[in-house]
């Protein structure tokens, strides 16, 4: 398999359109490291993502007949950039499948290119159904993000030119994964030429399905409801099946990391470049520091993979709140403090020359009042001591900083009680973006159930993450939720249940 995946990869066509991106050296991330770091700047590309390289390949080397029949692609958005530009170049026609939930930032670029773009459901997966439906109706040749040979080899010169360009030997190279493609490609031509380096994927944990697929043994398919889009460049709910057998045959290692994760490398992707790397474009980076804090790596030479920067501005946002906790910069707590004159001057002074960045406070009751805080902290470690020491001068501590209503939503609404004798039930959604999804869901639910809070916030994601409080006799009562539960697995939003949420317990009832 090896040496016909470097043939094809050292014959493949991609610098008609692709440029041959810098291997840079990141000073910030090597000094904290204690490593010599370099990212393979593929965000540099024309379409802002590696995504080209195969799909001019695979495109470039049909036939006449099938280049006018047209070319069709499903594609979240890199994808199909990089297949617009493709057929732009060769003066062939081409029509897009999107998700209706696609960045709008990715939908307009595929137009400028002149690419038919067709919006069609909230997922890859039902954009790749219609695709293939549209393909055997009308004749056209249907171009795959990831599970093809042709594409592969033409991701696979991302590893000819980091080998090329470090000319020495690497310790490890660290690529993303969504279908596969990337990692496949750079994967067979690394082993082949330096089989002593490692290679390793990163996912997002909301997104795995290749590490699902590893587990298992065999490709598994993600449950759509449970498929998190944060990392949208590289959500696939299943991998290729060429993707996975060179997966499981030539990479070292696939590991995940968390959206605050994502959202640090992006920051330190911007500290040592000045460019903003999309979620799915930070995940090597952020899978990379990972793997060095597990493994205690010094003095090695790491490769990272940015793969892209193709991200709305206004997601920046979620992105800057999320990077100081994903960076153990922060640590958000909820602690009582008596309802008194000198309390919060009290608190701040127990912290010592810790900054404050955020704080938020709400009345309790018996003389007591909740504040929620984020607290300026060095690493995991620290988050620790600054807990310990608030616990020590006798505070009721609760740490909140993997709280996730409490960082989306809570953060955002401190204050307000149900009224009345009633209590409530706190669930947590992810909408999809688009029209008609929040009347979708009030649809489903009828009239049996009254809403009492309700929040929703978005970052110029492909989801909205929304939290709903539902009136109920009582909140406890596992008759309610179990009713509640039938009308909401209807409706088929995906949701959790927080009302035992301690942010909950502790600004909202």
């Amino acid at each position: 398999m090896l040496e016909r995946y470097v043939k094809k990869i050292l014959g493949s066509n991609v610098y008609d359109v692709a440029n041959k991106t810098p291997l840079q050296s990141a000073a910030g991330l090597s000094q904290r490291f204690a490593n010599q770091i370099w990212l393979k700047r593929e965000d540099l590309q024309p379409v802002h993502s590696f995504k080209l390289r195969g799909s001019y390949n695979k495109i470039s080397q049909l036939s006449d007949e099938d280049k006018a029949r047209g070319v069709i692609a499903a594609s979240a958005g890199n994808h199909a950039q990089g297949v617009a530009l493709a057929a732009q170049k060769l003066g062939i026609p081409a029509i897009i499948v999107m998700g209706r939930n696609a960045p709008e930032i990715k939908v307009k670029a595929v137009r400028n290119l002149g690419a038919k773009v067709i919006l069609h459901g909230d997922t890859y997966d039902e954009a790749a159904v219609y695709a293939q439906e549209l393909r055997a109706k009308e004749g056209y040749v249907f171009v795959h993000p990831f599970d093809d040979v042709d594409v592969i080899a033409g991701q696979g010169s991302v590893g000819v030119e980091i080998l090329n360009q470090h000319g020495r030997p690497l310790d490890a190279i660290f690529v993303p994964i969504g279908g596969g493609g990337l990692i496949s490609g750079i994967a067979v031509y690394v082993k082949y030429l330096q089989p002593e380096t490692l290679v390793i994927g990163v996912e997002a944990d909301g997104s795995a399905s290749m590490t699902a697929a590893l587990k298992a043994n065999r490709r598994v398919k993600l449950p759509r409801e449970t498929l998190d889009l944060f990392a949208d460049g590289a959500s696939v709910a299943q991998v290729g099946k060429e993707t996975f057998k060179i997966t499981k045959k030539y990479v070292d290692e696939v590991l995940t990391v968390n959206t605050d994760e994502i959202c640090a490398a992006v920051k330190d992707i911007f500290d040592d470049t000045r460019a903003v790397a999309e979620p799915a474009g930070a995940l090597a980076v952020a899978g990379m520091k990972k793997y060095i804090q597990r493994h205690a790596l010094q003095g090695k030479e790491i490769v990272a993979v940015v793969s892209g920067s193709n991200v709305n501005f206004d997601r920046l946002r979620h992105v800057a709140e999320r990077a100081e906790v994903g960076e153990h910069r922060e640590a958000i707590v909820g602690v009582a403090i008596p309802e008194k004159q000198g309390s919060f001057r009290r608190f701040c002074r127990t912290l010592g020359k810790r900054n404050i960045t955020e704080f938020n406070y709400r009345q309790a009751s018996n003389g007591v009042a909740h504040i929620y805080a984020g607290v300026q902290t060095t690493s995991f470690e620290d988050r620790q001591k600054v807990l310990a020491t608030l616990r020590k001068a006798d505070y009721d501590v609760t740490d909140m900083t993997d709280n996730e209503t409490a960082k989306l939503h809570v953060r955002h609404m401190v204050g307000g009680r149900v009224q009345g004798d009633r209590q409530e039930l706190i669930y947590r959604f992810v909408f999809p973006e688009r029209p008609g999804a929040l009347m979708q869901f009030l649809t489903g639910l009828g009239a049996k159930w009254d809403i009492t809070l309700f929040h929703y916030r978005n970052h110029g994601a492909a989801w909205g993450r929304v939290l709903v409080g539902f009136s109920a006799a009582d909140s406890a009562n596992k008759k309610d939720r179990r009713e509640l539960n039938k009308f909401l697995d209807r409706i088929g939003y995906r949701y959790w249940d927080e009302t035992d949420n301690p942010a909950y317990d502790l600004f909202l009832r």
